[in-house]
């Protein structure tokens, strides 16, 4: 995979001083135009050999184009606030909006070649990172994201070379560290693993490119004529009027009318006196549980979905009534914002996840890509197809990291809702609940349900299971919602 990048490519002054100019100019034209149009946004990944000129050619670029429109990061070691969060927390953190270029120095892919390198878990436990990382570029390319990687390469004898030049010069010996030397001694092992890991995620999406780092500028017009053609490719696309979408598999044809919301007794018994005693009960018991020692290792995600006027606010507040002011926060989903518009529909939910010892409520969520979007067509039905996956890959990464994820689906029927609905337009303090968007979503009752039970069937899973919530009687649902949260988190403190 790498003997072309060690054949040692050099290009001589005159002719890189002449290619520089036009490069450069070109290389802005297209910056300018992709932040003009602010269709897609560009994720350029640096990674490869110590020594190979990574950290130059991060410079370079940034050089060459309009700095105040590409965003550099070089990762080092977690932050203590990192590290009490998913692994790639950091980086869903870093993506560059739409019309914006990120580079990414060290980035997701470091830490699980050097892991493999000094033996650090397992062959699978490596496969398993790699087709994360995968399924996660995957998801950026269908978000809109131009995603170009490079490896910069060099020979163990070029690298050797390389570090001792470094070392000698007062002005970068400070780079070279006992890491990289020991790193050098592994290079044959490194080398294999780079390989493994380059061939495991170099797509048709998202292709890896190997650049050879032996000759500053070889490498920097590689480098930079290779993002030139990417950038230009896709701009190609962007000026079509009509860029072809990817067609989605057709669902399941519907043989009854039976499914998960109408197979509910939406009507479950409840007096006020054994709410009274069971919400006392409950609510001490999660208060505790949430105030262990071993919940410092752990953070709770609560999700909040439903039919609208089933009720969330209040099971909310009852959920919250128990836990300290200090370790929680609800966050309520509304239509995305224009910043949250240029990025992945998940980077607005990923921003918001707790550190450990926390708790999270989402009053709705990363779910309305497939119930609202789906059902509006504000995105392409190969966009909420592709969700599901995108979503159980994300709430596996909560859970290996740590955190309970607690999903809940209010459900009520279509004439509670009605006179939930007339209720709240007749009570001076509840009309502000009720909008036109309510009542015109009434009108797509079908839609939904169908959206909901697709929902649940391809999203609960064992790590993050869905409880449908029979929400009728407000009383017994938020008792089943409380009831529900104490039992999952006395099963992951165990």
């Amino acid at each position: 995979m790498f003997e072309s990048a060690e054949l040692g490519h050099k290009t001589d002054k005159e002719e890189y001083d002449a290619a520089v100019p036009p490069l450069r100019t070109a290389l802005l034209n297209a910056q300018y135009e992709v932040l003009d149009l602010k269709q897609f946004a560009v994720v350029v990944l640096i990674n490869g050999i110590d020594g190979a000129g990574k950290g130059e050619t991060m410079n370079l670029l940034d050089e060459w184009m309009d700095s105040r429109h590409i965003e550099g990061w070089a990762f080092d070691q977690p932050t203590a606030e990192e590290s009490e969060r998913p692994f790639m927390w950091r980086f869903w953190r870093a993506l560059p909006p739409r019309g914006k270029i990120g580079v990414m120095f060290n980035n997701w892919y470091t830490q699980p070649i050097r892991d493999r390198v000094e033996r650090i878990g397992s062959k699978a436990d490596f496969e398993q990172r790699l087709d994360e990382i995968r399924r996660f570029e995957d998801m950026l390319v269908q978000e809109g994201v131009l995603l170009v990687k490079f490896w910069f390469h060099l020979s163990k004898s070029g690298q050797k070379k390389r570090l001792e030049e470094l070392e000698k010069d007062p002005r970068t010996r400070w780079r070279i560290t006992e890491r990289d030397w020991r790193f050098y001694k592994q290079y044959e092992r490194y080398r294999d693993v780079a390989a493994r890991a380059l061939r495991q995620t170099s797509t048709g999406n998202a292709p890896w490119m190997i650049v050879d780092g032996s000759d500053p500028r070889f490498r920097a017009l590689f480098v930079g004529r290779t993002l030139l053609a990417a950038l230009e490719k896709r701009l190609d696309v962007a000026r079509l009027k009509h860029a072809p979408r990817q067609l989605a598999p057709p669902l399941p044809p519907l043989i009854d009318q039976r499914d998960l919301l109408n197979s509910l007794v939406l009507r479950q018994e409840m007096s006020k006196k054994e709410y009274d005693e069971a919400l006392e009960r409950y609510q001490g018991r999660l208060a505790l549980l949430t105030r262990e020692p071993a919940f410092r290792k752990h953070a709770l995600v609560l999700v909040f979905e439903g039919a609208d006027a089933a009720g969330k606010g209040g099971a909310i507040r009852r959920v919250t009534a128990a836990l300290d002011i200090r370790q929680y926060s609800v966050v309520p989903v509304a239509a995305p914002t224009e910043e949250e518009r240029a990025q992945p529909y998940l980077w607005r939910f990923w921003r918001h996840l707790p550190a450990r010892g926390k708790t999270i409520v989402f009053d709705r969520s990363w779910y309305g890509r497939v119930l609202v979007e789906r059902v509006e067509g504000f995105c392409s039905e190969a966009d909420w197809m592709r969700a599901y996956a995108e979503i159980n890959d994300f709430e596996d990464q909560l859970a290996a990291a740590g955190v309970v994820v607690v999903k809940f689906w209010l459900a009520i029927g279509k004439d509670e809702q009605l006179a939930r609905f007339e209720a709240r337009e007749a009570e001076p303090h509840k009309r502000f609940k009720i909008t036109a968007e309510d009542w015109r979503n009434r009108e797509k009752w079908d839609d939904y349900a169908r959206a909901v039970c697709d929902m649940v069937d391809r999203t609960s899973t064992e790590n993050a299971p869905w409880t449908l919530v029979e929400a009728e009687n407000k009383y017994f649902a938020r008792i089943k919602i409380l009831r529900t949260i104490c039992e999952r988190l006395e099963a992951a403190l165990a």
